[in-house]
Protein backbone atom coordinates (compact mmCIF):
# COMPACT_ATOMS: atom_id res chain seq x y z
CA UNK A 1 0.00 0.00 0.00
CA UNK A 2 1.15 3.07 -1.01
CA UNK A 3 2.26 6.04 1.95
CA UNK A 4 -0.78 7.88 1.85
CA UNK A 5 -2.81 5.24 1.85
CA UNK A 6 -1.48 4.05 4.93
CA UNK A 7 -1.65 7.24 6.78
CA UNK A 8 -5.33 8.01 5.68
CA UNK A 9 -6.18 4.48 6.89
CA UNK A 10 -3.95 5.09 10.32
CA UNK A 11 -6.11 8.39 10.15
CA UNK A 12 -9.25 6.32 9.92
CA UNK A 13 -8.36 3.70 12.67
CA UNK A 14 -7.67 6.38 15.28
CA UNK A 15 -10.78 8.35 14.68
CA UNK A 16 -11.88 8.14 18.11
CA UNK A 17 -8.06 8.99 19.54
CA UNK A 18 -8.31 12.37 17.30
CA UNK A 19 -11.77 13.33 18.30
CA UNK A 20 -10.27 12.32 22.27
CA UNK A 21 -7.62 14.79 22.11
CA UNK A 22 -9.84 17.55 20.38
CA UNK A 23 -12.18 17.32 23.09
CA UNK A 24 -9.59 18.21 25.97
CA UNK A 25 -8.24 21.03 24.00
CA UNK A 26 -12.23 22.34 23.58
CA UNK A 27 -12.70 21.79 27.36
CA UNK A 28 -9.66 24.73 27.96
CA UNK A 29 -11.73 27.88 28.59
CA UNK A 30 -9.41 30.08 26.03
CA UNK A 31 -11.09 33.24 25.55
CA UNK A 32 -9.02 35.63 24.31
CA UNK A 33 -11.05 39.30 25.27
CA UNK A 34 -11.58 39.03 28.78
CA UNK A 35 -8.66 39.00 31.17
CA UNK A 36 -10.32 36.40 33.72
CA UNK A 37 -9.11 33.71 31.14
CA UNK A 38 -5.71 34.64 30.83
CA UNK A 39 -4.45 31.74 32.82
CA UNK A 40 -7.01 29.01 30.72
CA UNK A 41 -5.62 31.00 27.20
CA UNK A 42 -1.66 30.09 28.36
CA UNK A 43 -3.06 26.19 29.60
CA UNK A 44 -4.22 26.17 25.31
CA UNK A 45 -1.11 27.18 24.15
CA UNK A 46 1.20 24.34 26.32
CA UNK A 47 -1.22 22.36 25.66
CA UNK A 48 -0.73 22.64 21.80
CA UNK A 49 3.17 22.99 22.55
CA UNK A 50 3.15 19.24 24.20
CA UNK A 51 0.85 18.12 21.36
CA UNK A 52 3.02 18.87 18.34
CA UNK A 53 6.35 18.32 20.41
CA UNK A 54 4.83 15.10 20.84
CA UNK A 55 4.29 13.94 17.72
CA UNK A 56 7.61 15.42 16.16
CA UNK A 57 7.24 18.60 15.97
CA UNK A 58 9.60 19.90 18.46
CA UNK A 59 7.42 23.52 19.88
CA UNK A 60 7.41 25.96 22.15
CA UNK A 61 5.23 28.70 24.09
CA UNK A 62 6.39 32.35 22.94
CA UNK A 63 5.42 35.21 25.55
CA UNK A 64 3.97 38.34 24.13
CA UNK A 65 2.41 41.61 25.58
CA UNK A 66 -0.75 39.53 25.15
CA UNK A 67 -1.65 35.31 25.07
CA UNK A 68 1.22 33.83 24.10
CA UNK A 69 1.89 32.31 20.45
CA UNK A 70 2.90 28.58 20.22
CA UNK A 71 5.72 28.03 17.45
CA UNK A 72 7.18 25.08 16.16
CA UNK A 73 9.23 23.79 13.04
CA UNK A 74 9.87 20.47 11.68
CA UNK A 75 12.33 20.36 8.87
CA UNK A 76 13.19 16.20 9.20
CA UNK A 77 15.77 16.90 6.92
CA UNK A 78 13.13 16.80 4.06
CA UNK A 79 13.65 18.38 0.70
CA UNK A 80 10.61 20.64 -0.90
CA UNK A 81 8.82 23.74 -0.37
CA UNK A 82 8.70 24.36 3.54
CA UNK A 83 4.99 25.85 4.51
CA UNK A 84 3.94 27.56 7.56
CA UNK A 85 0.57 26.52 9.25
CA UNK A 86 -1.50 28.98 10.95
CA UNK A 87 -4.50 28.39 12.97
CA UNK A 88 -5.62 30.23 16.37
CA UNK A 89 -6.77 28.52 19.80
CA UNK A 90 -8.68 31.06 21.35
CA UNK A 91 -12.44 31.37 21.32
CA UNK A 92 -15.18 34.01 21.29
CA UNK A 93 -17.11 34.71 25.12
CA UNK A 94 -20.03 32.39 25.31
CA UNK A 95 -22.41 35.12 25.81
CA UNK A 96 -25.55 34.79 26.19
CA UNK A 97 -25.15 31.64 28.70
CA UNK A 98 -28.62 30.70 29.05
CA UNK A 99 -29.45 30.04 25.00
CA UNK A 100 -26.85 26.93 25.06
CA UNK A 101 -28.47 23.73 25.09
CA UNK A 102 -25.23 22.51 27.69
CA UNK A 103 -21.99 23.70 29.06
CA UNK A 104 -20.25 25.29 26.04
CA UNK A 105 -16.57 23.83 27.18
CA UNK A 106 -18.19 20.54 28.13
CA UNK A 107 -18.00 19.10 24.26
CA UNK A 108 -20.11 16.73 22.84
CA UNK A 109 -21.41 14.74 19.69
CA UNK A 110 -25.44 15.60 19.06
CA UNK A 111 -26.88 12.64 16.24
CA UNK A 112 -29.06 14.77 14.04
CA UNK A 113 -32.36 13.83 12.41
CA UNK A 114 -31.09 12.61 9.70
CA UNK A 115 -28.19 10.26 11.50
CA UNK A 116 -25.69 12.57 10.53
CA UNK A 117 -23.12 14.21 13.82
CA UNK A 118 -21.92 17.15 14.94
CA UNK A 119 -19.67 18.58 17.44
CA UNK A 120 -21.25 20.51 19.64
CA UNK A 121 -18.65 23.52 22.21
CA UNK A 122 -17.34 26.58 21.78
CA UNK A 123 -14.67 26.63 19.55
CA UNK A 124 -15.59 23.19 17.78
CA UNK A 125 -15.25 25.01 14.42
CA UNK A 126 -13.40 28.43 14.85
CA UNK A 127 -10.67 27.30 15.26
CA UNK A 128 -9.47 24.12 17.74
CA UNK A 129 -11.29 21.93 15.52
CA UNK A 130 -9.98 23.23 12.20
CA UNK A 131 -6.62 23.82 13.18
CA UNK A 132 -6.85 20.25 14.92
CA UNK A 133 -7.80 18.47 11.75
CA UNK A 134 -4.35 19.77 10.36
CA UNK A 135 -2.59 18.51 13.86
CA UNK A 136 -3.88 14.82 13.48
CA UNK A 137 -2.84 15.01 9.76
CA UNK A 138 0.55 15.56 10.57
CA UNK A 139 0.62 12.99 13.51
CA UNK A 140 -0.66 10.67 11.35
CA UNK A 141 2.28 11.05 8.93
CA UNK A 142 4.63 11.04 11.88
CA UNK A 143 3.74 7.71 13.19
CA UNK A 144 3.03 5.79 9.41
CA UNK A 145 6.20 7.50 8.09
CA UNK A 146 8.50 8.75 10.70
CA UNK A 147 8.34 12.13 8.88
CA UNK A 148 6.70 14.67 7.37
CA UNK A 149 6.54 14.53 3.79
CA UNK A 150 7.96 18.34 3.58
CA UNK A 151 9.57 20.87 6.21
CA UNK A 152 6.83 22.40 8.01
CA UNK A 153 6.93 25.50 10.66
CA UNK A 154 3.72 26.05 12.74
CA UNK A 155 2.31 29.53 14.03
CA UNK A 156 -0.91 29.08 16.35
CA UNK A 157 -2.11 32.05 17.67
CA UNK A 158 -4.13 33.22 21.07
CA UNK A 159 -5.49 36.63 20.14
CA UNK A 160 -7.35 36.12 16.78
CA UNK A 161 -10.91 36.57 17.78
CA UNK A 162 -9.54 39.80 20.28
CA UNK A 163 -7.95 41.86 16.90
CA UNK A 164 -4.44 40.09 17.25
CA UNK A 165 -2.69 42.96 19.47
CA UNK A 166 0.88 41.59 19.29
CA UNK A 167 0.65 39.60 16.26
CA UNK A 168 2.65 42.65 14.00
CA UNK A 169 5.35 43.24 16.70
CA UNK A 170 5.47 38.99 16.82
CA UNK A 171 5.52 38.69 13.20
CA UNK A 172 7.67 41.77 12.76
CA UNK A 173 10.18 40.21 15.34
CA UNK A 174 10.47 36.91 14.24
CA UNK A 175 10.15 37.57 10.43
CA UNK A 176 13.57 35.38 9.70
CA UNK A 177 12.26 32.18 11.72
CA UNK A 178 8.57 32.68 9.78
CA UNK A 179 9.56 33.55 6.57
CA UNK A 180 9.28 30.11 4.71
CA UNK A 181 7.64 29.64 0.95
CA UNK A 182 4.41 29.94 1.88
CA UNK A 183 1.43 29.82 4.54
CA UNK A 184 -1.07 27.58 5.02
CA UNK A 185 -4.55 28.41 7.11
CA UNK A 186 -7.82 26.46 8.10
CA UNK A 187 -9.89 29.07 9.32
CA UNK A 188 -11.71 28.97 6.17
CA UNK A 189 -14.84 26.70 5.03
CA UNK A 190 -16.12 24.11 2.39
CA UNK A 191 -18.67 25.53 -0.74
CA UNK A 192 -21.50 23.29 0.93
CA UNK A 193 -21.43 19.83 3.12
CA UNK A 194 -19.87 18.00 0.44
CA UNK A 195 -17.78 19.98 -1.76
CA UNK A 196 -14.57 21.21 -0.88
CA UNK A 197 -13.23 24.96 -1.08
CA UNK A 198 -10.54 26.44 -1.58
CA UNK A 199 -10.61 30.38 -0.76
CA UNK A 200 -8.25 32.17 -2.89
CA UNK A 201 -9.91 36.30 -2.47
CA UNK A 202 -9.95 38.27 0.40
CA UNK A 203 -11.28 41.66 0.15
CA UNK A 204 -9.17 44.09 1.84
CA UNK A 205 -10.62 47.34 3.53
CA UNK A 206 -10.35 51.12 3.98
CA UNK A 207 -12.61 52.44 7.03
CA UNK A 208 -12.75 55.78 7.35
CA UNK A 209 -15.06 58.40 9.18
CA UNK A 210 -15.86 62.38 8.07
CA UNK A 211 -17.23 64.57 10.09
CA UNK A 212 -19.11 67.85 8.29
CA UNK A 213 -18.88 70.89 10.40
CA UNK A 214 -20.82 74.17 9.84
CA UNK A 215 -22.09 76.43 12.07
CA UNK A 216 -20.24 76.87 16.22
CA UNK A 217 -23.90 75.34 17.47
CA UNK A 218 -27.01 73.47 16.37
CA UNK A 219 -29.61 76.35 15.04
CA UNK A 220 -33.42 76.81 15.34
CA UNK A 221 -34.62 75.85 11.94
CA UNK A 222 -37.05 78.75 12.19
CA UNK A 223 -34.94 81.25 12.68
CA UNK A 224 -31.89 79.81 10.43
CA UNK A 225 -33.36 77.58 8.27
CA UNK A 226 -32.92 78.81 4.54
CA UNK A 227 -29.97 80.78 5.42
CA UNK A 228 -27.53 78.29 7.38
CA UNK A 229 -25.87 75.54 5.87
CA UNK A 230 -27.18 72.28 6.87
CA UNK A 231 -24.48 69.45 7.38
CA UNK A 232 -27.15 66.64 6.83
CA UNK A 233 -28.03 68.11 3.49
CA UNK A 234 -24.44 68.81 2.19
CA UNK A 235 -22.99 65.21 3.63
CA UNK A 236 -26.05 63.41 1.88
CA UNK A 237 -25.20 65.32 -1.10
CA UNK A 238 -21.49 63.77 -1.08
CA UNK A 239 -22.32 60.27 -0.09
CA UNK A 240 -25.08 60.55 -3.29
CA UNK A 241 -22.23 61.54 -5.38
CA UNK A 242 -19.94 58.06 -4.68
CA UNK A 243 -22.43 56.36 -6.81
CA UNK A 244 -23.51 56.23 -10.51
CA UNK A 245 -27.01 55.20 -11.16
CA UNK A 246 -25.32 51.48 -12.60
CA UNK A 247 -23.49 51.10 -8.75
CA UNK A 248 -20.22 51.90 -10.13
CA UNK A 249 -17.91 54.09 -7.55
CA UNK A 250 -16.81 57.66 -8.96
CA UNK A 251 -13.87 58.46 -6.81
CA UNK A 252 -11.21 58.98 -9.27
CA UNK A 253 -8.97 56.24 -9.78
CA UNK A 254 -10.59 53.86 -7.27
CA UNK A 255 -10.49 50.74 -9.98
CA UNK A 256 -7.06 51.46 -10.50
CA UNK A 257 -5.35 47.43 -10.43
CA UNK A 258 -9.31 45.94 -10.50
CA UNK A 259 -9.03 43.04 -12.68
CA UNK A 260 -11.43 40.85 -14.17
CA UNK A 261 -11.73 37.04 -13.13
CA UNK A 262 -10.51 34.59 -15.49
CA UNK A 263 -13.25 33.21 -17.83
CA UNK A 264 -12.44 29.55 -16.63
CA UNK A 265 -13.10 31.27 -12.93
CA UNK A 266 -16.19 32.25 -13.76
CA UNK A 267 -17.69 29.32 -15.64
CA UNK A 268 -16.48 27.10 -12.78
CA UNK A 269 -18.66 29.70 -10.27
CA UNK A 270 -21.85 29.43 -12.88
CA UNK A 271 -21.88 25.62 -12.62
CA UNK A 272 -21.63 25.64 -8.41
CA UNK A 273 -25.76 26.25 -8.35
CA UNK A 274 -25.51 29.39 -6.44
CA UNK A 275 -29.15 30.78 -5.81
CA UNK A 276 -28.67 34.35 -5.98
CA UNK A 277 -32.25 34.54 -4.98
CA UNK A 278 -32.62 32.54 -1.70
CA UNK A 279 -29.30 33.98 -0.80
CA UNK A 280 -30.89 37.90 -0.94
CA UNK A 281 -34.26 36.70 0.04
CA UNK A 282 -32.91 35.08 3.12
CA UNK A 283 -32.08 38.44 4.72
CA UNK A 284 -35.37 40.00 3.01
CA UNK A 285 -34.24 41.47 -0.13
CA UNK A 286 -34.99 40.65 -3.69
CA UNK A 287 -33.12 42.76 -5.97
CA UNK A 288 -28.96 42.78 -6.26
CA UNK A 289 -27.51 46.23 -5.93
CA UNK A 290 -24.41 46.29 -6.76
CA UNK A 291 -22.77 47.02 -10.00
CA UNK A 292 -25.13 46.35 -12.68
CA UNK A 293 -24.41 43.48 -15.25
CA UNK A 294 -22.59 41.70 -12.22
CA UNK A 295 -23.25 38.82 -10.61
CA UNK A 296 -23.94 38.08 -7.01
CA UNK A 297 -20.90 35.76 -6.40
CA UNK A 298 -18.87 38.88 -8.23
CA UNK A 299 -20.37 41.47 -6.28
CA UNK A 300 -18.94 39.73 -3.60
CA UNK A 301 -16.17 38.27 -3.98
CA UNK A 302 -14.37 40.00 -6.81
CA UNK A 303 -15.40 43.33 -7.14
CA UNK A 304 -14.75 46.64 -4.91
CA UNK A 305 -17.51 47.67 -2.72
CA UNK A 306 -18.45 51.52 -0.74
CA UNK A 307 -20.87 51.35 2.03
CA UNK A 308 -22.28 53.71 4.05
CA UNK A 309 -21.69 51.61 7.58
CA UNK A 310 -23.47 54.81 9.98
CA UNK A 311 -24.68 58.26 9.72
CA UNK A 312 -25.60 60.48 12.58
CA UNK A 313 -26.08 64.13 12.39
CA UNK A 314 -29.02 66.70 14.40
CA UNK A 315 -32.12 65.27 16.70
CA UNK A 316 -32.63 61.75 16.35
CA UNK A 317 -34.46 61.38 19.97
CA UNK A 318 -37.94 60.80 20.54
CA UNK A 319 -40.48 63.29 19.22
CA UNK A 320 -39.34 65.99 17.50
CA UNK A 321 -36.77 68.92 17.47
CA UNK A 322 -36.80 71.67 14.57
CA UNK A 323 -33.05 72.19 14.65
CA UNK A 324 -30.24 73.06 12.04
CA UNK A 325 -27.54 70.91 13.24
CA UNK A 326 -24.25 71.80 13.54
CA UNK A 327 -22.19 68.53 12.81
CA UNK A 328 -23.06 65.61 10.43
CA UNK A 329 -21.06 62.43 10.19
CA UNK A 330 -20.81 59.14 8.13
CA UNK A 331 -18.45 55.86 8.52
CA UNK A 332 -17.79 54.69 5.48
CA UNK A 333 -16.15 51.75 4.14
CA UNK A 334 -14.47 50.39 0.90
CA UNK A 335 -14.17 46.53 0.09
CA UNK A 336 -10.88 46.47 -2.01
CA UNK A 337 -10.06 43.89 -4.58
CA UNK A 338 -7.08 42.70 -6.49
CA UNK A 339 -4.33 45.31 -6.69
CA UNK A 340 -6.25 48.34 -5.40
CA UNK A 341 -4.11 50.45 -3.48
CA UNK A 342 -5.41 51.36 -0.06
CA UNK A 343 -3.75 54.25 0.90
CA UNK A 344 -4.14 56.23 -2.70
CA UNK A 345 -8.18 55.08 -2.13
CA UNK A 346 -7.95 56.80 0.90
CA UNK A 347 -6.16 59.80 -0.09
CA UNK A 348 -8.72 59.81 -3.33
CA UNK A 349 -11.85 59.78 -1.23
CA UNK A 350 -10.47 62.31 0.95
CA UNK A 351 -10.08 64.63 -2.38
CA UNK A 352 -13.44 63.73 -2.98
CA UNK A 353 -15.37 64.46 -0.53
CA UNK A 354 -13.39 68.08 0.41
CA UNK A 355 -14.14 69.35 -3.01
CA UNK A 356 -17.68 68.84 -2.31
CA UNK A 357 -17.60 70.92 0.88
CA UNK A 358 -19.04 74.06 0.03
CA UNK A 359 -18.16 77.52 2.25
CA UNK A 360 -19.21 77.73 5.71
CA UNK A 361 -18.33 74.10 6.02
CA UNK A 362 -15.25 71.97 7.49
CA UNK A 363 -14.69 68.17 6.87
CA UNK A 364 -12.56 66.37 9.44
CA UNK A 365 -11.44 62.72 8.56
CA UNK A 366 -10.43 59.55 11.04
CA UNK A 367 -9.28 56.64 9.41
CA UNK A 368 -9.74 53.33 10.95
CA UNK A 369 -7.49 51.46 8.47
CA UNK A 370 -6.34 50.23 5.13
CA UNK A 371 -5.34 47.32 4.24
CA UNK A 372 -4.66 45.77 0.63
CA UNK A 373 -6.57 42.27 -0.98
CA UNK A 374 -5.45 39.42 -0.94
CA UNK A 375 -5.54 36.96 -3.95
CA UNK A 376 -3.56 34.08 -4.64
CA UNK A 377 -2.36 33.57 -8.21
CA UNK A 378 -4.72 31.30 -10.50
CA UNK A 379 -2.11 29.95 -12.18
CA UNK A 380 0.25 28.73 -8.84
CA UNK A 381 1.49 25.53 -8.47
CA UNK A 382 0.32 25.28 -4.78
CA UNK A 383 -2.85 25.78 -5.73
CA UNK A 384 -2.85 23.27 -8.06
CA UNK A 385 -1.84 20.84 -5.94
CA UNK A 386 -4.14 21.76 -2.94
CA UNK A 387 -6.94 21.53 -5.35
CA UNK A 388 -6.33 18.14 -6.67
CA UNK A 389 -5.91 16.51 -2.58
CA UNK A 390 -9.54 18.12 -1.93
CA UNK A 391 -10.38 16.53 -5.03
CA UNK A 392 -9.49 13.05 -4.24
CA UNK A 393 -10.65 12.94 -1.02
CA UNK A 394 -13.97 14.36 -1.69
CA UNK A 395 -14.75 12.88 -5.09
CA UNK A 396 -16.31 16.31 -6.52
CA UNK A 397 -13.79 18.99 -7.83
CA UNK A 398 -12.89 21.83 -5.36
CA UNK A 399 -14.23 25.32 -5.71
CA UNK A 400 -12.32 27.84 -5.93
CA UNK A 401 -14.14 31.10 -3.87
CA UNK A 402 -13.35 34.45 -2.60
CA UNK A 403 -14.67 35.54 0.44
CA UNK A 404 -16.39 38.94 1.25
CA UNK A 405 -14.72 39.74 4.50
CA UNK A 406 -10.89 39.41 5.26
CA UNK A 407 -8.59 37.01 6.95
CA UNK A 408 -6.21 39.76 8.33
CA UNK A 409 -3.16 37.34 8.88
CA UNK A 410 -3.19 36.25 5.24
CA UNK A 411 -2.76 40.27 4.34
CA UNK A 412 -0.12 40.53 7.16
CA UNK A 413 1.98 37.20 5.39
CA UNK A 414 1.92 38.92 2.14
CA UNK A 415 2.70 42.23 3.19
CA UNK A 416 5.26 41.18 6.09
CA UNK A 417 6.62 38.06 5.64
CA UNK A 418 6.22 37.99 1.21
CA UNK A 419 4.43 34.81 1.41
CA UNK A 420 1.22 33.93 -0.33
CA UNK A 421 -1.13 31.42 1.53
CA UNK A 422 -3.14 28.63 0.59
CA UNK A 423 -6.72 28.73 2.41
CA UNK A 424 -8.78 25.60 3.09
CA UNK A 425 -10.79 25.11 5.66
CA UNK A 426 -13.84 22.58 6.23
CA UNK A 427 -16.71 24.77 8.50
CA UNK A 428 -19.88 25.43 7.07
CA UNK A 429 -22.37 27.85 7.09
CA UNK A 430 -24.50 26.89 9.42
CA UNK A 431 -21.17 26.29 12.33
CA UNK A 432 -22.96 29.33 14.15
CA UNK A 433 -19.62 30.41 15.22
CA UNK A 434 -19.25 33.20 17.56
CA UNK A 435 -22.90 31.92 18.51
CA UNK A 436 -24.38 29.86 21.25
CA UNK A 437 -24.39 26.04 20.23
CA UNK A 438 -21.39 26.44 18.08
CA UNK A 439 -20.78 23.08 16.45
CA UNK A 440 -18.26 21.48 13.88
CA UNK A 441 -19.46 18.23 11.41
CA UNK A 442 -18.39 15.30 12.41
CA UNK A 443 -17.40 14.58 8.71
CA UNK A 444 -15.91 17.63 8.59
CA UNK A 445 -13.61 16.95 11.39
CA UNK A 446 -12.89 13.42 9.78
CA UNK A 447 -12.36 14.25 6.33
CA UNK A 448 -10.75 17.42 7.00
CA UNK A 449 -7.76 15.41 8.83
CA UNK A 450 -7.91 13.06 5.82
CA UNK A 451 -7.86 16.05 3.47
CA UNK A 452 -4.60 17.78 4.97
CA UNK A 453 -2.86 14.11 4.74
CA UNK A 454 -3.55 14.28 1.04
CA UNK A 455 -2.41 18.53 1.10
CA UNK A 456 0.65 17.55 2.44
CA UNK A 457 1.48 14.67 0.04
CA UNK A 458 0.41 16.68 -3.05
CA UNK A 459 2.52 19.84 -2.16
CA UNK A 460 5.89 17.55 -1.39
CA UNK A 461 5.96 16.11 -4.95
Amino acid sequence: MATIDRVLQRIDDGLEDSLSRLFDLLRIRSISTDPAFAGDCRNAAEWLAGELSGIGIPSEVRNTTGHPMVVGHAANGQAGPHALFYGHYDVQPVDPLDLWDADPFDPRIVTRDDGSRMIVARGACDDKGQLMTFVEAARAWMAENGALPLPISVLIEGEEESGSPSLEAFLTDNREELSVDFALICDTGMWDRNTPAITTMLRGMVSEEIVITAADKDLHSGLFGGAARNPNRVLARIIADLHDADGRIMVPGFYDGVAEMPADITAMWSELGFDEKAFLGGVGLSEPAGEAGRSVLEQIWTRPTCDVNGMSGGYTGEGFKTVIPSQASAKISFRLVGEQDPVAIRDSFRDFVSARVPADCAVAFTGFGCNPAVQLPMDSDTLRKGRAALTDEWGRPAAIIGIGGSIPIAGDFKTMLGMDSLMIGFGLDDDQIHSPNEKYDLQSFHKGIRSWARVLDQLAR
